[in-house]
């Protein structure tokens, strides 16, 4: 399980290592062009129900803390969606990775 640290909180948002590589690839990228925008995700089971919305910023320091050495390898699909619902109205969504199913052979 990854961290996700955002301004001067020393309260993690825990993130899944994997959903936390993508985000960083799409955050960065904005972030790099001077943008700013929400990032939100449902809460994971365990925690209070419900949502959070962040807003990001340029300014605001953001730090990613990965439990894994390695990086994963990345969809460049589900970094496409990420991206995708980073230029809309209502910013990043946290979504699932949509795993492609290869063709029965």
């Amino acid at each position: 399980m990854g961290s996700l640290y955002y301004g001067d909180t020393q309260t993690p948002i825990q993130i899944d290592d994997r959903a936390l590589a993508h985000l960083k690839v799409v955050i960065a990228t904005k972030l790099r062009r001077n943008e700013s925008f929400t990032l939100s995700w449902r809460h994971p089971e365990g925690d209070a129900p419900g949502r959070s919305t962040l807003w990001l910023h340029p300014s605001i320091p953001l730090r990613f803390v990965f439990q894994e050495p390695e990086s994963p390898d990345l969809s460049r699909k589900w970094i496409e969606e990420l991206a995708h619902s980073a230029s809309s109205s209502g910013g990043i969504t946290l979504i699932e990775e949509h795993l492609e199913s290869s063709p029965a052979e």
